[in-house]
Order: structure tokens, then C-alpha cells, then sequence
């Protein structure tokens, strides 16, 4: 299946190793066959990955980049370890991105991952707020 994908000016998608960057106009393209696909709102960085979820994002997003997650699973399955100790309400999350990566769908695994970044917010400011 094709998928029909369009950029503003200067935006930056990966797809699979490379980093596609769009001129100064609209672009409009179909990308057809098997690849990892990421649009720039959707990648972090190890320097933008500043939170605990944002770095089981970033952990999750390179199994999905690299499609290879035994070499990423030992850094996420820390990461994981130390959030649920902190925060143990997201375990349902956390399962589903678990059960996401063992099925192989890592692309569902990152949206869930995306997920638990903003459950993450929620809980930063409802502890924020009840401090203040």
C-alpha cells in the first residue's frame, strides 16, 4: 500500500536511513514499498529527550528506525523499569507499548510511546500544581 505524503516548505521526513528536507514549496510524493517512515513533529533527539517517557520514545523510535530491537531493548526495558517505580499508574501504557513491540508493530509502539509522553505532561502538572 502507497502512502501519499506531503510536506511544507522545509520540513523533514525519514524514511528508512535517509532524512528527506523539502525545498521552499509544497511537495507532494507517494512512497511506495516497505519502509520506516518519520515526519520531523514526530522525531526526537537524544538532546530533545529530556524527560524519562521522552527517552522510552526515543528508545522505541530507533527499534523503529533501525527495525532491530535487541539492540535497543536493554537501554528501554532500564527505562521502563525506572518509570513504572515512579510512576506506576501508566503500566497500562507501558503494557501496550511492551505488547506493540513483541508483536513486531513498532510503528503502533511509537504512537502508544507518543502517548505516554503526554500522560507524562499531565501528571508534571498536576504534581506542579497541588506543589504550588
Amino acid at each position: 500500500m502507497a502512502l501519499k505524503v506531503e510536506l511544507k516548505p522545509g520540513e523533514q521526513i525519514v524514511i528508512g536511513n535517509a532524512v528527506l528536507k523539502n525545498g521552499n514549496q509544497r511537495a507532494h510524493f507517494v512512497v511506495e514499498g516497505h519502509a520506516p517512515i518519520l515526519r520531523e513533529k514526530d522525531i526526537l533527539t537524544a538532546e530533545t529527550a529530556n524527560t524519562p517517557a521522552r527517552r522510552i520514545y526515543l528508545a522505541v523510535q530507533l527499534m523503529y528506525l533501525s527495525d532491530d530491537i535487541d539492540t535497543h531493548s536493554t537501554v528501554y526495558f532500564e527505562l521502563i523499569r525506572d518509570f513504572m517505580t515512579a510512576a506506576p499508574s501508566s503500566l497500562p501504557l507501558i503494557s501496550e507499548v511492551n505488547s506493540r513491540i513483541l508483536a513486531g508493530d513498532l510503528y503502533k509502539a511509537l504512537k502508544v510511546a507518543k502517548r505516554l509522553v503526554n500522560y507524562e505532561k499531565e501528571l508534571l502538572a498536576r504534581l506542579s500544581g497541588s506543589a504550588g
